[in-house]
């Protein structure tokens, strides 16, 4: 089992959730992140002062399936987060040892 982690622009989270149901993902997880990479922030205007933002808001989406759906997940998290611009984010992709579902007590892929 793989966990599929994206860092994405907030505006793109739509069509990254719309191409992972496609491939057939049935669940995630999203969080509201900030941070910062290679851009660094910027500086914006407010009344007149200029002010620095270090951190950049981002949206921290989460997935874990099947070794099989990674390929297919990846590709679809990449078309659909790209705008080709600095700040589209990435993608890091963890092996999962053991996924349990609390309520029923399931182990492995069923529990997914």
């Amino acid at each position: 089992m793989k966990q599929i982690t994206a860092i994405i622009k907030p505006f793109k989270l739509d069509e990254v959730r719309e191409a992972l149901a496609e491939v057939g993902v049935s669940g995630l997880t999203v969080t509201e992140v900030k941070g910062f990479g290679r851009q660094k922030g910027h500086t914006e205007l407010y009344r007149g002062a200029e002010y620095v933002v270090d951190f950049l808001p981002k949206i921290k989406v989460e997935v874990v399936l099947n070794d099989n759906q990674a390929e297919q997940a990846i590709e679809a998290i990449t078309k659909a987060a790209r705008t080709g611009r600095i700040g589209d984010g990435k993608i890091f992709v963890s092996e999962v040892e053991q996924v349990i579902r609390i309520r029923t007590g399931e182990t492995g892929d069923s529990a997914i």
